[in-house]
Parts: C-alpha cells; sequence; structure tokens
C-alpha cells in the first residue's frame, strides 16, 4: 500500500509543471523573437526557416544581428559556431524594418546620399540588437 501511494505522489511531482521558468514580461516597445541562423563571436545571422517553424518575426533570411546577453549563455553560444543553432530573445519593435521600397529577388531601393554626402542622420544607428534569452540546436549546418 505504502508503495503505491509513492509511486502515485511521484508521478503527481514529476508530471506538474516547472514553475521557476517563467519568462520575463516583454517591454511594450518590444518583441520576443525566436530566430533559426548561425552565430560567429557575438554577431548572429538570420537563416532559412524550416516546414516546421512559423515565419512570423519577419526579420528576413541573411540579416545580421548583434546579440547581447548573460556572459555564461554567450559564451555556450560561441561554442556552438559552425552548427545552427535558434535563438530567443527581445529586439526593439520595427528595428528589422528594411528601409526603402522592395521592387522583389531581395532588392530593395531607398535613399541615396544627401548634399552632405552621407546616407542619412545616422548611418551607424542602424545596427540590429538582440538581448538573448536562451537558445537551442537545431538540425543543418552553417555555410561557410
Amino acid at each position: 500500500m505504502k508503495a503505491t501511494v509513492f509511486v502515485v505522489a511521484a508521478a503527481a511531482l514529476l508530471s506538474a509543471p516547472l514553475g521557476a521558468q517563467e519568462k520575463k514580461p516583454v517591454p511594450k516597445d518590444s518583441v520576443r523573437v525566436s530566430i533559426p541562423g548561425c552565430s560567429k563571436g557575438y554577431v548572429f545571422t538570420v537563416g532559412a526557416r524550416t516546414e516546421d517553424m512559423p515565419s512570423g518575426s519577419g526579420i528576413p533570411e541573411g540579416m545580421h544581428i548583434r546579440m547581447s546577453g548573460p556572459k555564461k549563455m554567450m559564451g555556450e553560444i560561441k561554442g556552438q559556431e559552425g552548427s545552427r543553432i535558434e535563438i530567443t530573445g527581445l529586439m526593439k519593435k520595427g528595428q528589422y524594418a528594411q528601409g526603402g521600397v522592395g521592387i522583389g529577388g531581395g532588392v530593395r531601393i531607398g535613399p541615396g546620399p544627401t548634399s552632405s554626402g552621407s546616407l542619412g542622420p545616422d548611418p551607424g544607428g542602424s545596427q540590429n540588437m538582440i538581448d538573448v534569452e536562451g537558445w537551442r540546436h537545431i538540425p543543418g549546418e552553417c555555410p561557410r
């Protein structure tokens, strides 16, 4: 009898969801995204989505994103160079929207240089950033 009660209690404890895995709330000006691709140092290159991955984030393939996160996690990601991974984290809304007009085939036409010769008010300010919360392996290899 005691063994049956123990087995039932153990099964109930093991099947209960873990409460410590709660994600932090998303700020109003940000969005949580999961992106497949490859990393090199602190730069993540967005890869092609597979059929089983939703394409809801709208982040185009080939885009480079600067990663930031806890030192331990960034070390783990750096150790995965050459392997496809999926990172999950927070990005500011709209920062990955590309300027200009798309004319097809991945080609976009944007504004040209101004009279001062620059491409806009802050050409260096368009760096895409993600605050990485987690990562996981996905099938495939990164291009060399």
